[in-house]
């Protein structure tokens, strides 16, 4: 069956005799008589639109003519499918019921302005006339049943084809669906170990830092602690000098006064140098940060550009794949796709190995500084600590302990004099108790918008809701917060940690802070023993 519209209906004859396909008519005596009694020709254009409004829906009109004008026959084309020729036996028929059919042209004595309409056929087709003439130029012979036949041969060899077709695109969408899933998994992984990696390096990050911290916390300690000592012994000689001074007489006494004061110029040399040995190693460790930091961020860059790599190979071999699987020997052009993509992942896995060698080497020497960077925080820790109820900007904070002056506030609002300062200590050496107490954990744990785990306040923990009932909230936020210092700090020891601290800003003061807070107090130093 022909894939157009429903096929026309038509006598048995018709089936039989030789039309003119593209289907055309032929329409004859065209002619327009105005009032003045002449005659003038009606345009193709305007033929054309008479035929669609009467419904034959004709495509194009044709007036024929030669050198000696236009001839009064046109040609209307209806086009090569059924609907074409469905609206050309009806453009017919439309003639020959009002006696304007083919036979009544030939038929006529006196045409007068009347015109004449019928489908084209074999002898239109084979007359030696404009119209014949025409008609060959522009179309064939055919019968109807010889147009059905060719319609269901056409039709046949175009489904053979498309279902041909559709099951090799079946297939090769088959194909390219397993291999997009194969790279689709090898992207997941690689993701993982991307995540890994960097999980990674933020621990190594923290341990480093840490080691530095404690680094520094132990120098400053053994400073502090020598800066103690030879106070003490200058303090012993001060009172061994006003012990002698009662005994100028003696020469044994001048010697010995002679020697101490040799002695404690000695010791403050020394002192000196101490102090200059703890300014350069401040310096030093200020220059060492200072590197570390350049070198995290390249390190950074270069994970970052390691992770951008590990992806591209990724994604070029998914491509490469893909081409491959798409490309076939006769395809020349997706064979220099797969060459030209062969050649950059090469080159990409190239970079890969070189920026992996680079990434250990930084690795290793970001280690090494830190640690020592951690070390030197420690020192500096054990140096201020001693300073811990000075609040001076710089200075040692106990991360966890719990702060009792909300506590007093409260007990003065409720009780009078002794008795609330005694309450207050009651009930905040009771919360200490708890806070150290492993087995209380009022903690939840949510996962964030990135689905990253972390713990938070449980607010109903019964502990903590009757805090908030008794005592209010100035109270309750106190305990919050030492819980989550202790919770950051030190969740598995729950003892309070000391904590290089910016006081001004209330935060973790850096390292950077910590020195040049020593350094102008060595300065100071400096300026009062001169």
């Amino acid at each position: 069956m022909p894939p157009t519209s429903e096929e026309p209906v038509v006598y048995d004859h018709e089936k039989d005799d030789m039309f003119v396909c593209p289907w055309m008519g032929v329409v004859a005596n065209i002619k327009t008589l105005e009032k003045d009694g002449t005659y003038n020709w009606v345009s193709s254009s305007k033929l054309r639109d008479e035929l669609r409004s009467k419904g034959f829906n004709a495509l194009k009109v044709h007036h024929l003519g030669n050198f000696k004008g236009f001839s009064g026959f046109s040609i209307v084309e209806f086009g090569s499918d059924w609907d074409g020729f469905k609206n050309a036996i009806m453009f017919e028929k439309s003639f020959e019921v009002n006696n304007r059919g083919k036979k009544d042209y030939y038929a006529a004595k006196n045409l007068e302005d009347n015109r004449y309409g019928w489908v084209a056929r074999k002898d239109d087709y084979e007359s030696h006339s404009l119209v014949g003439d025409h008609l060959r130029k522009k179309g064939d012979l055919k019968t109807v049943s010889g147009k059905e036949a060719e319609d269901q041969r056409k039709t046949l060899k175009l489904v053979t084809k498309l279902t041909h077709t559709l099951e090799t695109n079946n297939e090769r969408l088959r194909e390219i669906e397993t291999k997009y899933m194969e790279t689709s998994t090898s992207v997941a992984v690689v993701v993982r170990q991307k995540d890994e990696m960097a999980k990674s390096f933020n621990e190594d990050i923290r341990k480093m830092q840490q080691a530095a911290r404690d680094y520094m916390e132990k120098i400053f300690s053994e400073h502090e602690r020598d800066r103690s000592q030879l106070y003490v012994h200058e303090q012993q000689l001060k009172q061994r000098e006003k012990q002698l001074q009662h005994q100028l007489a003696q020469n044994e006494a001048e010697k010995e006064l002679h020697h101490a004061w040799r002695m404690l110029e000695s010791a403050t040399l020394e002192q000196e140098k101490a102090d200059e040995n703890v300014l350069r190693l401040a310096e030093d460790q200020k220059i060492e940060k200072e590197k570390l930091d350049k070198e995290i961020i390249e390190l950074q860059k270069q994970l970052d550009a390691k992770q951008a790599k590990e992806l591209e190979i990724e994604r070029l071999r998914g491509a490469l794949q893909v081409m491959k699987l798409m490309g076939d020997d006769e395809d020349m052009k997706v064979g220099k796709n797969i060459d030209a993509l062969q050649e950059e992942l090469k080159e990409k896995e190239e970079e890969y190995e070189e920026t992996e060698q680079l990434n250990q080497t930084l690795i290793i020497k970001e280690r090494k500084i830190n640690d020592e960077l951690q070390a030197a925080r420690k020192e500096l820790i054990n140096f201020l600590r001693p300073r811990l109820a000075t609040r001076a900007v710089i200075g040692v904070k106990m991360m966890g302990s719990l702060d009792r002056k909300p506590f007093c506030n409260d007990m003065k609002r409720k009780l009078p004099g002794e008795e609330a300062e005694v309450k207050a200590l009651e009930l905040c050496s009771l919360w200490e108790g708890y806070l150290t107490d492993p087995r209380w954990h009022p903690f939840q744990i949510i996962k964030d918008d990135e689905g990253n785990q972390k713990e938070i306040i449980n607010a109903d923990d019964e502990k903590l809701k009757n805090l908030k009932e008794e005592c209010g909230e100035e109270v309750y936020n106190a305990v919050i917060v030492s819980l989550n210092e202790m919770n950051e700090y030190n969740p598995s020891g729950r003892y309070t940690v000391p904590e290089l601290w910016n006081h001004k800003e209330n935060r973790k003061a850096t390292l950077r802070e910590g020195v040049e807070y020593i350094m102008k107090l060595w300065k100071g130093n400096k300026r009062k023993k001169t």
